[in-house]
């Protein structure tokens, strides 16, 4: 689920929370990394018990309307399309699904079930349902593309749930387009005949991953002197107020990935921190952070230093 960009978010987020030196306590610092990276999977789940809270939703609000005294001719040609829906049946089924929900204790929208209410009509009056419930035909394959339309159009960008998740978890906001994108492709690849533990990806996609996370913290953190005087030499414009910002924690990270992470290209390493800075610092940050990295590697070039390994590297 896990991409390497947001691994480096999180250090950075790591790094510029932390306002000590290199001889303060790193294995708390890393203790809040790793706890961060890890609730990124608790706000998979929640976001999944969302589609199962909908599902019950949908099932309570046509018995509702069934035991009506008086029924509407809406009332009268209800549809139970929804409550229907392959996929979503597939998902609420899920009993290793729920037991890592249940344990997790995140099925809060029995709590909180305004957001489950605000979702559920916002889909009812929607040009998809309305499409999904005129047509005749009914598949897996249909039941599916309704409900990856409607998560893309409907439930994704819904500024409500995001204050929802903001207002839980702080560090979740960041995290939601990541957990969002992976529920997407996960939903893409489900059948009905998926195992059980189709839905429940792993958070990394390898050890390495875990382990470029840990590292990349660890040696940023311990260097991290080191690192801002060399680029305090690179620019005259340079103080300690843009030092101690993100422009100055990303540049930092991104000397450690010259120096200290060998398999790394340098292409790849400027790319990936111009990308951040774009979205989490000024606009002006990555033609800032670009021109001191492309000084900086230029240098090592000339220099023969940090040299990368491996095939097409440089």
């Amino acid at each position: 689920m896990l991409n390497r960009r947001h691994i480096r978010i999180k250090v950075m987020q790591s790094m510029y929370a932390f306002k000590g030196t290199e001889s303060d306590d790193l294995i708390k610092e890393q203790k809040f990394l790793l706890h961060s990276l890890d609730s990124m999977y608790d706000l998979y789940l929640s976001v999944v018990a969302l589609l199962i809270e909908l599902h019950k939703k949908s099932k309570d609000h046509n018995e509702k309307i069934k035991n009506k005294i008086v029924k509407s001719e809406a009332d009268k040609n209800l549809s139970h399309k929804l409550q229907d829906n392959q996929l979503l049946h597939l998902i609420s089924s899920n009993t290793i699904l729920q037991e890592a929900i249940s344990s997790s204790k995140l099925n809060f929208w029995h709590l909180d079930f305004e957001y489950v209410d605000i979702i559920f009509k916002d889909i009812l009056k929607s040009d998809l349902y309305k499409f999904y419930t005129d047509e005749k035909e009914t598949s897996f394959k249909k039941d599916k593309h309704f409900i990856i339309d409607v998560f893309t159009e409907i439930i994704a960008p819904n500024e409500k749930l995001y204050e929802f998740f903001e207002d839980k978890k702080l560090t979740w906001i960041d995290d939601l387009p990541v957990v969002n994108t992976a529920i997407l492709r996960i939903l893409r690849k489900l059948k009905l005949t998926s195992p059980e533990t189709a839905l429940l990806p792993e958070l990394y996609k390898d050890e390495d991953d875990l382990e470029f996370a840990k590292e990349l913290l660890q040696k940023t953190f311990l260097n991290n002197s080191k690192f801002a005087e060399e680029i305090s030499k690179k620019t005259t414009n340079w103080d300690s107020e843009r030092l101690a910002s993100i422009d100055g924690v990303l540049l930092r990270m991104a000397l450690c990935e010259f120096q200290k992470f060998s398999s790394i290209p340098y292409k790849v390493t400027i790319n990936e921190y111009l990308e951040i800075a774009k979205e989490y610092s000024t606009p002006k940050s990555s033609l800032f952070i670009n021109g001191i990295l492309d000084k900086i590697v230029k240098e090592y070039q000339a220099e023969n230093l940090y040299l990368k390994t491996g095939r097409g590297l440089m």
